[in-house]
């Protein structure tokens, strides 16, 4: 394991620093003009810089080479002695320094500018097209390995790149958005009522999403199990032997080997991010769920906005419209019947109780025979009283079950080895069978298909393949009925146990 990737990062030192408000100043200063392509500056440029903000209005130059000197010492910042324009002695004295920053510094406020563009929330998004560059950026690979015509080096490694940069910005921008829709305050938007407005937009936005993904990810999918990793290693040799044409003069340490491996592993992660492994579902399969669930939870949000408005709606006129109802009856007996419509009994008790003597439905109350019915205490300490029973030997009852258990399956032995030619069954081969013997036929299809070598242990201890036709069927006859289904073969692997 390389240690160098869990070692300390002192260039992070200035982001917590006591004197951090300088720190960063310095620091994006240099930051922007890297952008710029100026790499190298002066700390009379800098000075100037941090003069024109009002934070540094006490600011002076000889706190500035003390700062310059810690980002040096932390490894922010590379010190190189200006000899060329030195005039005089004393000017050479002074060392004159330029300063440059570090890879680890620049990469640091790249993240902080990111950051601080975004806020304090998630940003992200759901972007179908993303998924269809993405499938024609594959379709190429697929294409350069299927005809084995391998185009120029720079070609290659640009295509594996651009398969990898849609794949990152995928996952980024799915899980960023994801989890912004899922945060506090997206909840509490949900409970307001301007959501209503909204939520159409953002319920056509998911869906819109969701049909987008089913088209292409299902097409990206087949792409992915269609390519061979053999007939992959050429094409991905091709994008290392690119990165190692590139001229750097560090030594990153890594040999041909290495590289491979991590262009291959890379590969793996994009299939296992669409097909998933033997451990998890894919994460594709976990976004269209969430993004179905989110659907889901905005329909509940929008119906309970819903009630809510519906809750303190005056319904004056719903009463004024009944009442002129029943002004409208004639008689006291059609108004008790509105009533009851209306309103429901009044003055019922509901009674219950757990034994049930019919099970007939359309049975009046009065045609049951009553019941006795014993209420127990509600306290706390109320104990049923139980009287203590013997304990009764059942062995010779255990005994009884266990030889009859062994002589049907004897019996079932004695009547498969009747079907058997030679070391398989054959389904084609059967003239009728009992049903016991296609039930345990059947059962032993639905053990073989569990498994991906169709290989499966009976009861009896015998080592089972089944072999399915694709395109031959076959008539099980049997003495309850007959049954079509594909012809299969059940061959045994094992001996014959003796005894």
């Amino acid at each position: 394991m390389n240690t160098q990737v869990f070692k300390k990062i002192t260039e992070a030192g200035y982001l917590t620093a006591e004197k951090a408000w300088s720190y960063r100043a310095i620091l994006r200063y240099f930051y922007i003009q890297h952008e710029r392509m100026r790499e190298f500056l002066f700390p009379e440029e800098i000075f100037a810089h941090l003069k024109e903000q009002e934070a540094f209005a006490d600011y002076t130059m000889e706190q500035l080479h003390l700062d310059l000197a810690q980002l040096v010492q932390w490894n922010n910042l590379i010190a190189r002695q200006e000899t060329g324009r030195a005039h005089t002695i004393e000017e050479f004295k002074k060392k004159r320094f330029r300063y440059q920053s570090t890879p680890y510094t620049i990469e640091f406020e790249r993240m902080l500018v990111q950051m601080e563009k975004g806020g304090e929330v998630f940003g992200g998004s759901l972007e179908k097209k993303e998924f269809e560059r993405l499938y024609q950026s594959l379709q190429e690979i697929e294409s350069i390995v299927k005809n084995g015509a391998m185009p120029a080096v720079d070609e290659c490694a640009q295509i594996w790149n651009d398969v990898f940069t849609y794949f990152s910005s995928i996952s980024k921008n799915t899980s960023d958005y994801i989890a912004h829709i899922n945060s506090e305050e997206a909840e509490e938007r949900m409970q307001t009522e301007a959501f209503l407005v909204f939520k159409d937009q953002f319920t056509t936005y998911l869906r819109d999403f969701i049909i987008g993904l089913q088209h292409t990810a299902l097409k990206i999918q087949q792409l992915l199990r269609s390519v061979d990793k053999a007939k992959l290693f050429p094409f991905v040799e091709q994008v290392v032997a690119h990165q190692q044409n590139v001229p750097r003069f560090e030594d990153l340490g890594l040999d041909e080997k290495e590289l491979l491996s991590e262009q291959l592993e890379k590969w793996i992660t994009l299939k296992t991010w669409f097909l998933g492994n033997e451990f998890r579902v894919s994460e594709l399969d976990s976004l269209q769920e969430r993004t179905n669930e989110e659907i889901r939870r905005i329909t509940r949000a929008v119906q309970r906005l819903g009630e809510r408005h519906q809750y303190f709606r005056s319904r004056k006129k719903d009463y004024l419209h009944l009442a002129k109802w029943f002004d409208s009856m004639e008689n006291v007996d059609e108004a008790h019947r509105l009533a009851a419509v209306a309103f429901g009994l009044s003055h019922t008790r509901h009674l219950y109780s757990d034994q049930v003597p019919t099970d007939d439905i359309y049975t009046d109350v009065w045609e049951e025979t009553p019941i006795t019915h014993e209420t127990k205490p509600r306290i706390r300490n109320y104990r049923e009283k139980t009287r203590p029973g013997a304990v009764v030997n059942q062995k010779q009852k255990k005994e009884a079950m266990k030889q009859a258990y062994l002589q049907e399956k004897f019996a079932e032995q004695e009547a498969l080895e009747k079907y058997m030619q030679g070391n398989e069954i054959r389904l084609d081969g059967l003239t009728e069978v009992q049903p016991h013997i296609r039930k345990m036929l059947l059962g032993w299809v639905g053990k073989a298909m569990a498994k991906k070598d169709r290989t499966f242990k009976t009861e009896h201890g015998r080592t089972v393949k089944v072999i399915v036709s694709r395109d031959k069927r076959v008539v099980l006859h049997a003495t309850d009925g007959d049954m079509e289904m594909p012809a299969m073969v059940f061959q045994f692997l094992d001996e014959l146990p003796v005894g």
